[in-house]
């Protein structure tokens, strides 16, 4: 296994990072355990999750069997270099969500309980909060480094403006501001090297790419699907969504 430096940081992470969205709503805990055991057999040691995940009513699921999986002992938890995410909403109520410091503290506390450690190695804004004001985001931020429950502090899906203010504005405050962005990344998507790529260029951020195949689309799932075969990561939203692209591709050869 390749590793590589997460931006300016010292922290090494694997080159391949292990996506945890289909862990609960698509691949049982059984299977997720061994999909994440084999992970750190062949030497993956960058693991990615977000609150949301699980989806509707069995939100934070996906956290919960990765904390389960750590209660198994076996040096897990310390070979693993952790990351989750906040902003979706957690619940119906109007502060289980974003970006305020009061949903950071919240948000930050439950993961850590569902995930079952003391901290989060990668903490990562799922999108930008327009409502919320980068003192009050960093604040929030810089007391959970302060208190050891965040090592780093990421974002997801920001545009490249974003990346420069949240940035700007944390070095204002002497905190080291955003180690990584995660952004939609693949051949068949290719936005982020516009802008994005050379904001995390600038400021010595990681840069993951999610979505590296396009849900499938890039290891043949339309053929999968024209030919009536349906694969076990794919989930059935884009299997929705391609389905009729994929027929009418195939009616016109």
């Amino acid at each position: 296994m390749n590793y590589t430096h997460l931006g300016r940081t010292g922290l090494r992470v694997s080159r391949l990072c292990l996506g945890t969205m289909n862990f609960g709503p698509v691949t049982e805990e059984p299977a997720s355990h061994k999909i994440m055991d084999r992970a750190l057999d062949v030497g993956i040691n960058f693991f990615d999750t977000a609150n949301v995940y699980g989806w509707g009513e069995n939100r934070g699921r996906t956290e919960s069997i990765i904390g389960k999986w750590f209660t198994k002992g076996g040096g897990r938890r310390e070979k693993t270099v952790l990351g989750t995410k906040l902003y979706g909403d957690m619940s119906e109520w109007p502060n289980d969500g974003r970006l305020s410091a009061l949903n950071i503290r919240r948000a930050c506390e439950a993961s850590l309980r569902r995930l079952q450690t003391d901290h989060i190695d990668l903490y990562q804004m799922h999108h930008i909060d327009r409502s919320a004001w980068w003192d009050e985001i960093w604040q929030a931020m810089e007391l959970l480094v302060q208190q050891g429950k965040v090592l780093y502090v990421g974002s997801s899906n920001f545009a490249g403006w974003h990346i420069a203010r949240a940035n700007e504005i944390a070095h204002h405050r002497n905190f080291l501001g955003l180690a990584a962005e995660q952004s939609l990344y693949n051949l068949n998507a290719r936005t982020i090297e516009m802008e994005v790529i050379p904001a995390v260029s600038e400021y010595g951020m990681g840069l993951i790419p999610w979505s590296p195949l396009a849900g499938g689309l890039l290891a043949g799932a339309l053929k999968k699907i024209t030919e009536g075969r349906r694969g076990d990561a794919y989930m059935q939203s884009e299997i929705d969504k391609w389905g009729p692209v994929a027929k009418k591709l195939a009616a016109d050869k």
